[in-house]
C-alpha cells in the first residue's frame, strides 16, 4: 500500500466539523491537542457544550483571536475564549474529573486504531519519541471516545489496523473514528462503516483500511 498515492479526502477543518457532530448538547467535552482542538470552532453555542482542558479550565468556546494571555490557554498552550460561568482549578481536580468519569466525551488524535478499538496515539517508534500527556486518562475516563485523524499516513499506510504495532495508549477504548475518508463505529461485532466522505466510495475506504470492515448495503455520504 505504501507505494500508492492515498486518496484526497476531507481537510483537517472538515474532519473537525464532522467530529463536532458526534457531541451531544449539554455535554462536557475534552479536546486533545492537534486536530481535535479545531472541533470547538464548529460547535453551535446554543448546544451549551462545556469544553474542559486538563490543565484546569471548564467552560471555553474555542481558540482565541485576541491578544495572547498565558493564563487563558488550553492543554496544548493555545489561547482560548471563556464562556460565562467558566471555572478554573488545579490539575489534580482536573484529572479527578477525568478519572471519575465526569467527562462525557473526549476527542483525541490517533496514530493507529485497531479492529478492537485499541488506541495508539503517543509514540512513533521510527521517530524515537512521543509524549502521552493526559491521553491515557482520557481514553479510559471519558464516557465516549472519538478519534479524529487522517485515515492514511504520509507514507501511505493505513492508520486503521487489525492490531496496533505502536505502543498503546489504552485498550478497547475507541467508540467512533472520524477520518478524512469515513466515519467508522467500533462495535463488539467489528468496525462498521457508517458514513463516507463526499466523493469517496465504500470500495476506496475498504481499500485503505487494513482492519476488516463491515460495510452495510447503503452507506451515506457525510453531511457537512
Amino acid at each position: 500500500m505504501a507505494d500508492r498515492t492515498p486518496p484526497t479526502g476531507l481537510s483537517r477543518e472538515l474532519i473537525a466539523l464532522r467530529a463536532a457532530q458526534e457531541l451531544e448538547p449539554g455535554s462536557v467535552v475534552n479536546l486533545g491537542i492537534g486536530l481535535p482542538t479545531l472541533v470547538a470552532g464548529f460547535v453551535d453555542p446554543s448546544d451549551e457544550i462545556l469544553f474542559q482542558a486538563e490543565n484546569g479550565i471548564l467552560g471555553y468556546s474555542g481558540i482565541s483571536d485576541s491578544e495572547f494571555d498565558s493564563d487563558l490557554i488550553n492543554a496544548g498552550g493555545q489561547p482560548v475564549d471563556l464562556v460565562p460561568g467558566a471555572s478554573f482549578f488545579d490539575t489534580a481536580d482536573s484529572f479527578a474529573m477525568i478519572r471519575g468519569g465526569h467527562i462525557d466525551a473526549a476527542v483525541l488524535g490517533g496514530l493507529q486504531v485497531s479492529a478492537q478499538g485499541d488506541l495508539a496515539n503517543w509514540y512513533v517508534p521510527a521517530r524515537g519519541g512521543g509524549s502521552v500527556g493526559g491521553a491515557m486518562d482520557l481514553a479510559v475516563g471519558a464516557r465516549k471516545l472519538i478519534v479524529a485523524m487522517a485515515h492514511v499516513t504520509r507514507e501511505g499506510e493505513s492508520r486503521i489496523v487489525e492490531a496496533c504495532n505502536y505502543p498503546l495508549t489504552a485498550e478497547r477504548c475507541v467508540d467512533v473514528i472520524v477520518t478524512d475518508l469515513a466515519v467508522i463505529d467500533v462495535t463488539e461485532h467489528g468496525l462498521i462503516l457508517r458514513e463516507r466522505a463526499p466523493g469517496i466510495s465504500e470500495a476506496v475506504v475498504e481499500e485503505w483500511t487494513d482492519a476488516p470492515l463491515i460495510i452495510p448495503d447503503d452507506v451515506p455520504e457525510m453531511s457537512l
